[in-house]
């Protein structure tokens, strides 16, 4: 896809895609979005045990930057699997200033990430593991059971087939009980979705331009 480089109001960058009129971050803060709705009710909210994360849409593959240095903090050992349709050209990627922007070897981190190669399990520090998965949600069926859900796709008015039950089916399908779903998206259409598939859906305060974010436990 094509792609421009854009500087958002934290002075960390998405990119946005012209053909689609959308951005894969918050213009209000990419960093500080993913962080909000990630990490901090996301992957912080599970504890200090070892968790298995399944993340819908790498994209320039910033949460799973912040995962790992979250993991590596706490020691707590994280597998993470990633999929995405479309992934970015290196050059692109080369672009990102988020290893520059997250601490002591940020850089080196962000780099080993997009390093590891499509399709295999890599173990990029001692506490996280990496699998990115060249993979279309819509057609194909995961593998695995998670115990967190990362649900990144571009928005439901860009990108519906995204948001479908099918696709919510598939999410559900590799989730156990207590397995936690988050996602910036508060629509009404997700909710009813998750709560019919056995979830118990919560609205929690978004981040910087965001009211709202969406948080599901799996009963």
């Amino acid at each position: 896809m094509d792609t421009k480089l854009i500087i958002t109001d934290d002075g960390s960058h998405t990119l946005y895609v012209p053909g689609m009129d959308e951005h894969y971050h918050s213009r209000f803060g990419a960093m500080t979005e993913s962080e909000h709705i990630f990490i901090k009710a996301g992957l912080a909210s599970l504890g200090t045990g070892a968790v298995s994360i399944l993340e819908v849409g790498f994209g320039t593959g910033l949460n799973a930057l912040l995962s790992a240095i979250h993991a590596d903090k706490n020691r707590i050992a994280v597998s993470y699997t990633s999929l995405e349709k479309y992934p970015l050209d290196p050059s692109v990627v080369r672009q990102l200033n988020y290893g520059s922007l997250a601490g002591e070897g940020g850089e080196e981190l962000f780099k080993a990430i997009h390093d590891a190669p499509w399709n295999s399990s890599a173990v990029i520090t001692e506490w996280f593991t990496l699998e990115k998965r060249v993979s279309d949600l819509t057609s194909d069926n995961p593998t695995g059971i998670y115990d967190l859900i990362y649900f990144d796709a571009f928005g439901p008015d860009k990108q519906p087939e995204m948001w479908s039950e099918a696709v919510m089916r598939r999410i559900t399908a590799v989730t156990r009980t207590g397995s936690v779903f988050v996602t910036y998206s508060a629509k009404g259409t997700l909710k009813r979705m998750l709560r019919s598939l056995g979830f118990e859906v919560a609205l929690l305060p978004g981040p910087p331009g965001k009211r709202v974010i969406t948080r599901a436990v799996k009963k």
